[in-house]
Formats: structure tokens, C-alpha cells, sequence
């Protein structure tokens, strides 16, 4: 399948390239001019883009999109709904444009019911209505919501659901393998779980 990333240079998007390639996808990498795309692999297709200020035919052609970006921990709330809510909203409506068939929500623990005194509570309320505009939206899809993310590889002996110790972690490399596994698995199809390492 042709997938495109959002977030394809980040600490986790990297990884998940690589994972897409791995099980036999072509992965489109969507980057802004400043992208630092070096990390990327070589072979790699790219389709210039901003989330800020997407194009109508930014899915065009593809089969699924991954949305795996975030405005990162240094920004402020305006970047955060800008990047996080507002970029994802209208990716997912580009995308049910464009007759894709699968996209993907990187979502995070807490996004269902964020505590609103919380450090994460205005991150977490734009992820939460990039959530439900995905669920609205008429796409097949599927959302994790891994807990606390560490950068490691992790070993594939995950958690999901009901199970999950919201206090535990969560490899990006068994992030990405999620991310890249609910493109196609049925199990996937149309839930939001959360997600933790083992």
C-alpha cells in the first residue's frame, strides 16, 4: 500500500518508515520544506506539506494515511491546535476526500477523559477532538493511545485496552509496529485503544 506519514521525520515516524518498508508498504513521507529529511532512507518518496496549511491533493494516491506528527513539547497551546487538532482535522477530511481506504491516529493515554488541572490537559483536548473528528468522519479507522512514550525499541510484548497501566510506558519501536500493523489488521478496525509495553 502507499502511506502516507505525517510526522514522518520525528522520533517516531522514523522508526515507522523503516517498520512500513519492512512489511512490504511504500511509505510517502510528508515534510515541510524546513524538514531535516537526512534521516530518512534514501529510497524513500516525499510530498512536501504543511499541517499548518495543507493542500487539497496532499492524498493523492494514497491508499492509507498515518498521522504520526505532533507541534512537540517546547511549543506553545496555539502550535498545539494549530499541529495537533486543526492539522489532524483536516488531513482526515482530505483523506475521506481522496477515497482512502485506512488512516491511522497516533493519538495518547488520557485523550478520552483528560484531567482538565492536568500539565497535559490542553495537548490532551486537541488530541481528543482530532479523536472524535477521525471517528466522525466516515473513514476506516483505527487510533492508539500509547501511555508514557520512552525511545526505545521496545520488544513487541504489548498491552492493550482495559489492561494497560496508565503509570507504565511505551516503546516508540513497538509504537511504530502498532501503527504500522493497524493499517490492514482487522482487529483495528474502527477502536481507539490504549496502548503500553511490556
Amino acid at each position: 500500500m502507499d502511506i502516507l506519514v505525517a510526522g514522518a521525520t520525528g522520533n517516531t515516524g522514523l522508526r515507522l518508515v523503516n517498520e512500513l518498508k519492512r512489511i512490504g508498504h511504500s511509505p510517502i513521507a510528508l515534510v515541510r520544506e524546513s524538514s531535516n529529511t537526512g534521516d530518512l532512507p534514501s529510497d524513500i518518496a516525499l510530498r512536501h506539506g504543511d499541517l499548518t496549511d495543507l493542500q487539497d491533493d496532499v492524498c493523492e494516491g494514497c491508499d492509507a494515511v498515518i498521522f504520526a506528527a505532533g507541534s512537540g513539547g517546547s511549543t506553545g497551546p496555539e502550535m498545539t491546535d494549530k499541529v495537533d487538532r486543526d492539522g489532524a482535522k483536516r488531513l482526515i477530511d482530505i483523506a475521506a476526500k481522496a477515497g482512502v481506504k485506512r488512516f491511522v491516529m497516533l493519538s495518547s493515554a488520557g485523550a478520552e477523559n483528560a484531567d482538565p488541572d492536568g500539565d497535559l490537559a490542553h495537548y490532551l483536548k486537541a488530541k481528543h477532538a482530532a479523536d472524535e473528528h477521525l471517528k466522525a468522519s466516515g473513514l476506516s479507522y483505527a487510533i492508539i493511545r500509547p501511555v508514557s512514550l520512552t525511545d526505545d525499541h521496545g520488544t513487541r510484548n504489548m498491552r492493550f485496552g482495559d489492561d494497560v497501566d496508565m503509570t507504565g510506558k511505551a516503546a516508540r519501536g513497538d509504537v511504530a509496529a502498532v501503527l504500522a500493523n493497524a493499517v490492514e489488521d482487522a482487529e483495528w478496525t474502527g477502536r481507539a485503544l490504549l496502548m503500553e509495553s511490556f
